[in-house]
């Protein structure tokens, strides 16, 4: 597969309630979340296969906190990937809550 000769464009889902990572106009991952309260709670992200190895997580789930932050909202990480990211990235640690037994119950509640 050739690289792409755009840069890639995240771009928040509401209506499916899910941040999308989009090359060359094809969606190649996302991450979905549910908002309970100010809290967005994170709990899948994946990125297709054709489109593995290229950092794309990494940004989509960059640029979706970002925007968790401009929508003035915190950040619950039930996901792995984005509890890993958190790890990494301490700039957004002032927005993460911890996941609790509540959160994850209230989690398994949702639709979808």
């Amino acid at each position: 597969m050739s690289e792409s000769s755009t840069a890639p464009a995240v771009q928040r889902v509401d209506e499916r309630q899910r941040y999308e990572i989009l090359v060359d106009g094809r969606r190649a991952g996302l991450t979905a979340y549910r908002d309970r309260g100010e809290q967005r709670v994170f709990f899948h992200t994946e990125i297709d296969d054709a489109f593995a190895g290229r950092g794309l997580a990494s940004e989509l789930v960059g640029q979706a906190l970002a925007d968790v932050r401009a929508s003035r909202k915190r950040i619950v990480p039930v996901c792995p990937y984005v509890a890993k990211y958190l790890k990494k990235h301490e700039e957004f640690a002032d927005l993460a809550d911890p996941v609790t037994p509540d959160v994850l119950q209230w989690l398994e509640g949702q639709p979808g």
